[in-house]
């Protein structure tokens, strides 16, 4: 049986990150998310690793393009602001094909905004987020076990794909509490197969290797953009991840990630124990986004609620799958507002006419 314990969010994260081969983390403090780098600074040296407290955000983004270019797994962490402040240095390694790991639990926002779970940061972390034609492997979780298993995933995905990838969670996930259960062996980087893009000691006069984000030539980087294009056509036709529950008979169907699917996947069960027939879809990856799931469901189940911790962003994503098949209820809770079950289950009667 696998070993079990009990551990906060963020520390989950930043274990597994360590059990999936991480060996350089650079990052700035703000809350809700230091104790990732608080862990990584004790842990992370046990493993061999570096660990540095940067200056600030940009240069913990820029200390990852230069660990990644010479092939290490590498991870920064932050909240709202300080991601956006990364957000140039995650477009160059996504221009210069560097594979990384960062980490968002989100805050309230705009601006500074409070330290509160929010989930206002989707359209950064779907759309790219920087400048430039891109988009990152971008994975939901919904508890502190996948918190600790998604790193894995991730990294698998940044170097199958030479793309960064992402795990967008929020204060809740981060600072909660649940048993964890790890479901891979920890990895040993040492013993992966070094790719044959990376910077190193030049032996045996192989052929000289450039990492870059830059092409002045004419014409050169729009050649590279449909190189990108081919590369992220591959990740959405092999890596989206989604699970759904009770869609079968379903008359409506709750839809929601992270923090906010967890509330629906109760106020369903409460439906279900009243005996309205309401089903369930929660995107594991936000990108790429799952649309044909939703697509398929809407030929069939003519209503959803959407539940999400912001003004109205993941809506946009389900309304452009569901193609106007279906109509769509949005019950939103910005910057710090967490929905409850029973407030989503007055909603379900609401809307199947049992109120």
């Amino acid at each position: 049986m696998a070993e079990r314990m009990l551990m906060k969010g963020n520390e989950a994260l930043a274990e597994g990150a360590i059990r999936a081969g991480c060996r350089f983390f650079a990052g700035y403090p703000i809350t809700p998310q230091n104790e990732i780098p608080e862990y990584m600074s004790w842990r992370l040296p046990e493993h061999g690793g570096t660990f540095i407290q940067a200056e600030s955000e940009v240069a913990a983004i820029n200390m990852l393009f230069g660990a990644a270019s010479c092939g290490a797994r590498v991870m920064t962490s932050s909240s709202g602001p300080g991601i956006s402040l990364k957000q140039e240095g995650i477009s160059y390694c996504a221009g210069a094909l560097v594979p990384i790991l960062y980490a968002n639990v989100v805050r309230g926002g705009p601006g500074l905004g409070n330290i509160a779970p929010s989930q206002g940061d989707y359209f950064q972390a779907t759309r790219g987020g920087g400048h430039g034609d891109y988009r990152v492997f971008c994975m939901a979780p919904a508890s502190v076990t996948e918190l600790a298993n998604f790193p894995r995933i991730c990294y698998e995905v940044a170097f199958k794909y030479r793309i960064p990838s992402m795990i967008l969670a929020d204060g809740l996930l981060g600072q909660m509490m649940e048993p964890v259960e790890f479901d891979f062996d920890p990895i040993d980087p040492k013993a992966l197969a070094e790719p044959d893009w990376v910077l190193g000691v030049n032996e045996n006069n192989r052929q000289r290797r450039v990492v870059k984000s830059y092409d002045l030539r004419p014409g050169k980087m729009e050649e590279f953009n449909f190189k990108l294009e081919k590369i992220l056509d591959k990740v959405v036709k092999n890596e989206i991840r989604f699970e759904s529950f009770n869609t079968d008979d379903a008359e409506l169907i709750l839809t929601g990630y992270g923090t906010a699917a967890r509330v629906c996947k109760s106020a369903m069960a409460l439906a279900r124990k009243e005996g309205m027939k309401v089903g369930l879809i929660r995107p594991i990856t936000l990108w790429p986004f799952p649309k044909k799931a939703f697509s398929d469901i809407a030929d069939r189940v003519k209503k959803f609620l959407v539940l999400e911790m912001s003004l109205g962003q993941y809506v946009e994503d389900v309304q452009l799958s569901v193609l106007g098949k279906a109509d769509i209820k949005l019950h939103k809770r910005p910057a710090g507002g967490i929905p409850t079950t029973e407030e989503v289950f007055e909603l379900i009667k609401e809307l199947l006419g049992k109120g």
